[in-house]
């Protein structure tokens, strides 16, 4: 007769149990997918933050309208001999930059101002590439994470649309008595290269992750710091899309005199744009094309700004977790440190060196103050004996 078992004893019938899965249904795929895909949109970030940075230098030594056709493909191989030269600067010729402001320009001049076009439009090329090989690299490999296949097509359409809007944005240069690109439609095009930027860096956080360390991590979400760092990011985004109204008409160059504008708070002539026929255009030109009105608007944003940024930053200071507290620590520096960038370039007259800085300093404070919003809505935790770290 058997012997009574202990209700404690195990009983084996032979089968084995089942593994329970580890961590959510991202986590159980590939384990280079995430990190796979995250260097490649770190690679995709810097190349459009660098795009940024040329479009700057492109703009600031007006060589936007060199190029004055739109060649997705072949418009890749740039003139290979003098007769091509010859015939491109012939196109230049023929526009009203040239007419207007550039009369006489040596065709060894031309070559400088069309290389910055040509290099701003071949880094648009390889951008497009690289996401291109790389989405139909996860594609074909079935690396792509649960619900990211949208989002990452998403990064390609906006590139796209960004090329086309390119076109569009050197097409107002090239017809009439135009000596720039539409600044309307220039702040249409940087504002779109931020969105992008602000794309790929908020994945590039979330992938920085697992899946069940993200949900794990909202629990702690302080939802009155989200809403403030989001108010932040849509009014730094505001500020920079004036910044690129400015940049359109030169503003920058119009008052270079701070804190008053040519010893005045409000410059004169503020709503006055001449219609070339010796009358004025309506007033709502004034707000893109007077350059004291444009760049007054551009000055008391960026105060707003500031002040605004200050209240979010005693709001996160108080935050739980060390790494937000640091986060927006980092964030109120970058907004003193583009301050007075934005002060130095109006005194020096927006020279070169000075306002391309000044731009490199928007897209840093536009990352940090995703990565703070990113933070508030994600926070780390730290050890028991760190404490929130």
């Amino acid at each position: 007769m058997a012997g009574k078992r202990s209700i404690f004893e195990e009983v084996d019938d032979g089968r084995k149990a089942p593994v329970p899965p580890v961590g959510g249904g991202i986590d159980a795929r590939p384990k280079g997918a995430r990190a796979g895909i995250r260097l490649w949109l770190v690679a995709l970030f810097l190349l459009v933050a660098a795009m940024i940075v040329v479009g700057g230098l492109t703009r600031l030594t007006d060589s936007g309208l060199s190029i004055t056709e739109w060649k997705p493909v072949t418009g890749a191989l740039p003139p290979m001999d003098d007769a091509s030269w010859q015939a491109e600067f012939e196109k230049y010729q023929a526009i009203p930059e040239y007419q207007l402001q550039n009369k006489g320009m040596s065709l060894s001049e031309f070559k400088t101002i069309y290389w910055w076009e040509w290099g701003h439009r071949q880094l648009g090329r390889v951008i497009g590439l690289v996401w291109a090989v790389g989405f139909l690299g996860f594609v074909v490999a079935r690396q792509i994470p649960p619900g990211w296949t949208g989002r990452l097509l998403l990064l390609g359409a906006l590139g796209g649309l960004q090329g086309a809007i390119g076109w569009w944005m050197v097409s107002s240069g090239l017809e009439g008595e135009m000596l720039d690109v539409a600044s309307y439609r220039l702040a249409t095009h940087l504002g779109l290269a931020f969105v992008i930027l602000g794309f790929l860096a908020w994945y590039v956080f979330l992938l920085g992750r697992s899946e069940a360390e993200l949900m794990t991590a909202r629990r702690g979400r302080e939802a009155k710091l989200f809403s403030l760092s989001t108010g932040l990011m849509h009014f730094a985004f505001l500020q920079i899309v004036l910044g690129a109204l400015v940049a359109g008409i030169d503003a920058g160059r119009a008052f270079p005199t701070w804190p008053l504008m040519n010893g005045q708070f409000f410059p004169a002539d503020a709503f006055y744009v001449p219609d070339g026929n010796g009358g004025t255009l309506p007033v709502w030109h004034a707000f893109f094309e007077n350059p004291g009105l444009v760049q007054f608007i551009h000055r008391m944003s960026g105060y707003l700004l500031f002040a605004f940024g200050v209240v979010v930053w005693l709001r996160g200071r108080k935050s739980s977790y060390q790494a937000t507290q640091m986060a927006f620590h980092q964030v109120m520096g970058m907004m003193v440190v583009q301050m007075a960038l934005g002060i130095a370039t109006v005194l020096t007259v927006a020279h070169v060196h000075v306002a391309i800085t000044h731009q490199i300093g928007a897209v840093i404070l536009w990352v940090l103050i995703l990565r703070a919003r990113h933070l508030s809505q994600y926070p780390v935790a730290g050890s028991i004996r760190e404490g929130t770290a």
